[in-house]
């Protein structure tokens, strides 16, 4: 009896452990699909828009490049995948275009057609990576590309652009600040006008919703004083922010500032000092101009960007939008 009794009790136990070890495995198993399946941001270029290093360029920040020492950093710019549809919208076309469709390609392991640009603003290093879908190139077919109303009237009326309207390469959606672009079930995009030199369009950023995160993709500014929104705000209210991080203090170039005016990072994390680490951790530079001393591993001022909590994105950095 004493035997028996221990052996249904052994029985019984293995039974209770085995059933737990399944729920377990199954959760983990349903846990890694549903991450796997979910949204998330690519990062293809961390550069100003002449790259890095920038033509002409002969000075020190530039010379470790040319001599293949330091290796060379595309123009900025990000993409958004959904495993689920296979989808893929890129975040400005820029002069890098063809190496960084070739690594989002890599990376998704889909060689399936963009499913759309999304234009920030009408400067060399955002739009004129749309040249490459044309007749000489790609030769693509309605490529969606999403423009506010004066940087759709720029495209469709400035050669060579044009052609890519008149030949179908490209099919321009209008958009419109502050009104959500629902791209499916899971994903939508908001864009939002700010600050900076217009000369040809608006300058939009964008903020990328799914259901659990937010994303805010400011690659270019003039400063955050004159945008009519509180950065400090806005970072608080959101999970994720690509910022512009083109100088990182004054003086950097030879030339006037003021004739390309951007936050300075120094006064960015000086208007973010007093954020919690948790909060300051969500800040990512991005857009960096080749004479930004962040772009160099191991300078005293990286250390100290990321000693204060803040980041610099990679190139092929993925931020999980789960």
């Amino acid at each position: 009896m004493c035997i028996y009794f221990e052996f249904t009790l052994t029985l019984s136990f293995n039974i209770f452990t085995m059933k737990k070890l399944t729920t377990i495995l199954l959760l983990t198993i349903f846990w890694s699909f549903t991450n796997a399946q979910s949204p998330y941001v690519l990062v293809l270029g961390v550069a100003q828009d002449g790259g890095y290093p920038q033509v002409g360029c002969k000075k020190v920040c530039c010379q470790a490049v040319w001599e293949h020492k330091v290796p060379k950093q595309t123009v900025s710019c990000i993409a958004l995948i959904d495993p689920i549809s296979q989808e893929k919208w890129v975040f400005d076309a820029t002069p890098d275009f063809t190496e960084q469709i070739h690594l989002l390609n890599k990376t998704t392991q889909n060689e399936g057609n963009i499913s759309g640009i999304f234009l920030t603003h009408a400067h060399i290093g955002h739009y004129t990576g749309l040249i490459y879908l044309g007749r000489e190139t790609m030769g693509a077919k309605n490529t969606k590309v999403f423009a506010m109303p004066k940087m759709k009237t720029f495209l469709e009326n400035n050669g060579p652009w044009s052609q890519l309207v008149s030949l179908q390469n490209i099919d321009i959606q209008a958009i419109e600040e502050d009104k959500p672009v629902v791209l499916n079930e899971r994903i939508k995009v908001i864009p939002f006008r700010v600050p900076h030199r217009d000369e040809f369009s608006e300058t939009v950023g964008y903020k990328i919703i799914t259901p659990n995160k937010t994303l805010i993709f400011i690659p270019d500014i003039d400063k955050w004083q004159k945008w009519n929104q509180s950065l400090v705000d806005v970072v608080k209210a959101n999970d994720i922010l690509l910022l512009d991080g083109t100088f990182y203090q004054d003086g950097e170039i030879a030339r006037p500032m003021s004739e390309v005016p951007h936050p300075f990072i120094s006064e960015t994390m000086d208007l973010l000092k007093d954020l919690p680490l948790a909060q300051k951790r969500k800040v990512h530079f991005i857009h960096l101009n080749h004479t930004n001393p962040i772009l160099q591993s191991k300078s005293k001022e990286r250390k100290s960007l990321i000693k204060s909590g803040f980041r610099v994105v990679t190139v092929g950095e993925r931020f999980e939008m789960r």
